[in-house]
């Protein structure tokens, strides 16, 4: 299990309020949120950053999408939300165990990616 915040929190070693959990991952709300609704998706395995994740962790990278929609639809946001994954300390990742954040309450029409 990994050293960080997040494999103390998924191992059981520091107290969170799951509000989702499955076999592969664990959802809680963020504690510094950037809008009304800010929720990390956290996988119970450990990989440092997304760009660390290999051929065999595919299947749980699917996982976490699923698990991401399910939140979502459990929080009333289906409709709109962003799905943010940081990758490394230049892109903002400030805890290296590979993380999605769910963010939604607030419009992001402002500085909209095409897409």
């Amino acid at each position: 299990m990994s050293d960080t915040i997040f494999g103390k929190i998924v191992a059981g070693e520091v107290p969170a309020e799951f509000i989702y959990e499955d076999e592969h991952c664990v959802a809680i709300h963020d504690i510094s949120p950037q809008a009304p609704v800010h929720v990390l998706v956290i996988p119970r395995k450990a990989i440092p950053k997304l760009a660390d994740a290999a051929e065999e962790d595919g299947e749980l990278l699917g996982q976490l999408m699923l698990a991401a929609g399910r939140v979502a639809r459990q929080l009333g946001v289906d409709d709109a939300f962003r799905l943010i994954v940081n990758n490394g300390e230049g892109a903002g990742q400030t805890v290296f165990h590979l993380h999605l954040h769910i963010i939604a309450g607030r419009s992001f029409a402002e500085g909209r990616m095409v897409g």
